[in-house]
């Protein structure tokens, strides 16, 4: 009999319970804010999700900018200290392995994806809302194999089970964000109409499950680029005096403007993409245990910046692959609904950086061995 498998080590029980605990909050925090204030439950509740309950804050210049002008500030000087960095590195020499051939095959599966996905032929058309998936598949191929060119190593041949296993956890993860978005209806879905509950779960639960597998396959290829990231290895120590208190603090705050989700969607639906981060690791510094945010201490930020560009990176390829799709979703994002690439609202875009982070620290749950973020 294996005791272990029936009394898993301490660690791996604290990131169930770190994980657990982040769960319930989320589900039971927003809902909670409703009843205190003495709202219906039943229109945030509803499945497949077709009522548009939520009215929108209109485009306005001063926020835009001052967002705007926020976005870059935080970016700038990350940007500006990568620039100098690779102006200063020799030029990378080319890989030595050529492409493999089920990188090629990954390429004109991806291709013909994107044809049925773009096209309207009548023969294809009860396929015609699945495609999504076979294009993200495609995806984690092609970079996948895109890595092993540049290393000789990638997820899907030297972990594959592990890459099952971020596809399984991936499923769970997206449903929770799209719980979140009940409450403040930054995106809807149309060409689901027709759908009954049980077609509507499996059409969103198989794309649901390529997105860990999609941004961590991103975030290993650009791991293996020096120029990637560049001086951020040994860039602007930031040292928390109080770590503990702050943690409470974050967790604190993130609670109550979840509570306060469904109530002020136009003010708070930032923390629709934050509040799962602050969550977790204002938890895991509460018990003591590494955070995604550790390394920062020491100045090393190139692990979360590439994370957050291998969002934006999927994110690109998320919006103009559903742009041209038959049953896609479409935004509706308060006082910044303008200039849109895509769907998406331009500063929408800003979103993918800390979800990059989320899936990351989401993605340990997936390790069969304890969490290694602060590595």
């Amino acid at each position: 009999m294996n005791v272990a498998s029936e009394n898993p080590p301490p660690a791996a029980r604290g990131r169930w319970l770190e994980a657990l605990a982040t769960l319930c909050l989320l589900v039971a925090l927003p809902l909670a804010g409703l009843l205190a204030a003495g709202r219906p439950l039943a229109p945030y509740l509803e499945f497949p999700p077709r009522t548009r309950y939520v009215t929108h804050a209109p485009f306005s210049w001063p926020v835009f900018l001052v967002l705007a002008g926020v976005i870059l500030a935080v970016l700038w000087p990350f940007e500006r200290r990568v620039f100098a960095a690779r102006r200063a590195m020799p030029p990378e020499p080319a890989p030595a392995r050529r492409f493999p051939a089920w990188g090629w095959a990954g390429v004109a599966f991806g291709l013909a994806a994107w044809l049925l996905a773009w096209t309207r032929f009548a023969w294809f058309r009860p396929w015609q809302p699945f495609t999504f998936t076979p294009l993200w598949i495609a995806y984690v191929v092609v970079v996948n194999a895109w890595t092993w060119r540049r290393t000789g190593h990638c997820l899907l041949r030297d972990r594959p089970r592990y890459l099952a296993r971020l596809g399984a956890l991936s499923a769970v993860f997206w449903w929770l964000f799209e719980y979140l978005n009940r409450f403040v209806q930054n995106w809807h879905y149309v060409g689901i109409a027709e759908m009954s509950p049980w077609q509507y779960a499996l059409f969103a639960t198989l794309p649901f499950s390529t997105v860990l597998p999609a941004v961590m396959s991103t975030a290993e290829l650009l791991g293996s680029i020096p120029r990637a990231g560049a001086g951020l290895d040994g860039f602007a120590p930031l040292r928390l005096r109080r770590p503990r208190p702050a943690a409470a603090l974050a967790l604190l705050l993130a609670a109550a403007g979840l509570a306060g989700l469904g109530l002020w969607p136009d003010l708070l639906f930032p923390l629709l993409w934050v509040s799962p981060l602050l969550l977790l690791t204002a938890l895991q510094a509460l018990r003591g245990r590494p955070t995604i945010f550790d390394p920062i201490a020491a100045g090393r930020w190139r692990r979360l910046y590439l994370l957050a560009a291998a969002a934006l990176i999927c994110g690109f390829f998320w919006e103009m692959w559903n742009y041209g799709s038959l049953a896609k979703w479409v935004y509706a994002v308060p006082f910044v609904h303008r200039f849109l690439l895509f769907e998406m609202p331009l500063l929408g875009y800003a979103g993918y950086l800390p979800f990059g982070l989320e899936c990351a620290a989401a993605a340990e749950w997936a390790q069969p061995s304890a969490p290694s973020a602060a590595k």
